[in-house]
């Protein structure tokens, strides 16, 4: 109900308000005389001897007596709610679930503009007039499987380039018919503009895409064109799965397996178990596709838990690309001899290549060669790199920068060099070897510009540029028709990480990688390098054997009993005093009593030890990972230890349910 300016009794009138603060609870407040004000609106209030946003959760309170005076908010900031009771609802799942306060679910939620702003045209690709679309027997099987149930979770799986947006959007195009709305994900809206495009010359006007380039402002603009049913089909990044869409009817997960619907800030959830939460709630449709799904979907689609349609051929012409394994041991350049070969043939072709190279920088770490002092930041526990271009050591993590160095400040040797290689350095040795060729680098320290990826990628396109070369940022989301060759430079990076997931990561990778090649000529090629030709995780997906590979994985992850055979809970203590730091997090660890759980549970609290990176921005450390196959009576157990426990000064807790990386 909202509150009338009329309504004589206003300036009585109370309400609830939560604020983007770790603290619990709702606080009441009065509203300014002659306020009119409503539940989803928000307001600038006093709390303690600051004014922050609140976000008014319930309204026509009646607080009852009280020993306290009751503040009335500052100001009402919206002039029409931002969102309503299924929202107020989902915000306190999150609260739950995630081990945060109502106000920091909803925080993350909504857009964070105080006013409404113009939304400037969006660039995109140029793309020639739909042609008429014929579907597989595979697709259309997966379509019509879909959508004979009207609710329930889907997941679409099959090589890369064999039409899975073409299910996704034409599911969507029927659930619009029957006026309900869609939520489309992708892990990364700045690479997605030819699937943008395709939605807006399909849906018109009908869609909202919230993208990285889009100010907090101008996002407010699109939650409430959405929320009017202006936008019945909403594109966007991992939080867009709370756009506040009217009758949802089906939400899309593109590249369910990708990390980036984890987020890495309070409150960490992932954007799939949101979006289970929502189908659920609504009796809504849920889609997840992949090429390569997370292990955890792959096991629920074996067992039967989750709807499988699985399409496995190239429409557009291409093939199963030819695939090369190259042993860098018998190399001494960071492109081998075959690479540099196949890259003049694809050049002499008049085709493309793609080269791929998942670290930024130009040599990975400064050592010296007669003590082994190694040169790492001192902030972080990691390794600096050297950027040529900028000639400075850089911290990929902090951004701390030093001059590089002449001579070892360990033992004054100057036998000293440098190790290992980045986009930087590879993008040196392809000038030297391929003087005529056009270049294009494409990673973060290349893109700074506004609009400065699109213009490089329409480029390539266009078939302007030969070779591409990027880091993870080539590794999804393209599709162009002159790319013959894609080059893996090292396909051993994440493969050593202290981390339980570093072999499925480092196979999905390689796979959704050589993707790129030949999605529309049958004569593709791939080529990995790799100091490790003989690891499984290289091997099987060299060899594109997806479910050797995950059979395997799988059975390793029951012997540790690993998500997805049980659940994981992450608890990271950090601080600038390392002591009082190993200390919280020993103290925490005695106090958690595995021991009062159901004697049918299974929970074993692993640590507390130095993270695996130990040091980020100064701060010290600590983890305390739980194991668990009763994820109900661990969670209730955690929260509990957690609203006990207080940290000393200094110490600052973050806490991860069903955690995606342990670094």
């Amino acid at each position: 109900m909202t509150l009338n300016q009329d309504d004589s009794l206003n300036k009585n009138k109370y309400i609830e308000v939560v604020f983007n603060s770790p603290a619990p609870g709702r606080y009441t407040y009065k509203l300014p005389e002659n306020g009119a004000a409503s539940i989803g609106m928000r307001v600038l209030a006093p709390f303690g001897k600051r004014e922050l946003t609140g976000f008014i959760v319930r309204d026509h309170v009646n607080p009852g007596e009280t020993s306290f005076e009751i503040k009335a908010v500052k100001r009402i900031i919206d002039k029409a709610p931002l969102y309503g009771e299924d929202e107020i609802k989902l915000a306190g799942w999150i609260a739950d679930m995630y081990y945060c306060s109502e106000g920091e679910a909803l925080s993350s939620m909504l857009p964070g503009g105080r006013r409404e702003s113009k939304i400037p045209a969006f660039e995109d690709f140029e793309l020639p007039a739909q042609k008429e679309i014929t579907l597989s027997e595979k697709q259309k099987e997966a379509i019509n499987g879909i959508l004979s149930y009207s609710n329930g979770i889907n997941y679409l799986y099959g090589i890369t380039g064999s039409g899975k947006t073409e299910v996704f959007l034409q599911t969507a195009s029927s659930v619009l018919k029957e006026g309900m709305g869609v939520i489309y994900l992708v892990p990364e809206i700045s690479l997605t503009h030819q699937l943008t495009e395709q939605v807006r010359n399909r849906f018109g006007n009908n869609i909202a895409v919230l993208h990285s380039g889009l100010t907090p402002s101008q996002k407010l603009v699109e939650w409430q064109r959405i929320r009017k049913g202006e936008a019945r089909f909403v594109i966007g990044a991992r939080s867009a799965v709370f756009a506040p869409v009217p009758s949802l009817g089906l939400i899309i997960i593109d590249e369910e397996h990708e990390g980036a619907y984890k987020s890495g800030h309070k409150p960490r959830y992932h954007a799939r178990q949101v979006a289970m939460k929502r189908v659920a709630d609504c009796g809504a449709r849920l889609i997840m596709g992949s090429a390569t799904p997370s292990l955890e979907a792959w096991h629920l689609v074996k067992k039967g838990a989750i709807r499988g349609f699985y399409i496995g051929k190239r429409l557009s012409g291409g093939g199963v690309p030819d695939v090369e394994l190259i042993d860098m041991k018998k190399h001494q350049s960071c492109i081998s001899k075959p690479l540099e070969n196949a890259i003049r043939e694809t050049h002499a072709e008049g085709r493309q290549t793609i080269l791929f190279l998942n670290r930024r920088g130009f040599s990975y770490f400064f050592h010296c060669k007669t003590c082994g002092y190694e040169a790492k930041c001192k902030n972080c526990s990691v390794s600096m790199t050297y950027h040529k271009n900028k000639n400075r050591l850089v911290c990929h993590y902090c951004g701390y920068s030093e001059a590089p160095k002449q001579v070892c400040p360990e033992c004054g040797s100057l036998d000293v060099g440098y190790s290992g290689f980045g986009t930087e350095l590879i993008e040196d040795e392809l000038y030297k070897l391929f003087p005529g060729f056009t270049i294009e680098r494409v990673d973060t320290d290349t893109i700074k510009e506004k609009g400065s990826l699109l213009k490089i990628l329409t480029r390539f396109k266009e078939g302007k540029t030969d070779i591409l070369l990027g880091t993870q940022m080539v590794a999804k989301g393209l599709n162009f028709p002159g790319v013959k060759l894609v080059g893996i430079v090292l396909a051993d990076t994440s493969l050593h990480l202290p981390d339980f997931r570093a072999q499925e990561r480092t196979f999905n990778l390689i796979v959704q990688v050589a993707g790129r090649a030949g999605r529309f000529f049958p004569d593709g090629r791939v080529m990995i390098q790799t100091y490790k030709p003989e690891n499984e995780a290289v091997k099987l997906a060299a060899s594109g054997n997806i479910d050797e590979f995950y059979e395997r994985e799988l059975e390793i992850r029951r012997t540790l009993e690993f998500p997805p055979f049980g659940r994981l809970f992450r608890l990271v203590f950090r601080g600038k005093n390392e002591k009082r730091t190993a200390r919280a997090a020993e103290d925490f660890a005695e106090r958690f009593d595995v021991e009062s759980l159901p004697k049918e549970s299974f929970a074993e609290v692993l640590g507390p030890a130095e993270c695996p990176l130990s040091m980020i921005s100064g701060n010290y450390r600590y983890q305390i990972i739980i194991r668990t196959d009763d994820f109900k009576s661990v969670h209730s157990l955690f929260r509990g230890a957690l609203n006990q426990y207080k940290p000393p000064s200094g110490v600052y807790i973050e806490t991860d349910v069903d955690p995606v990386s342990l670094l």
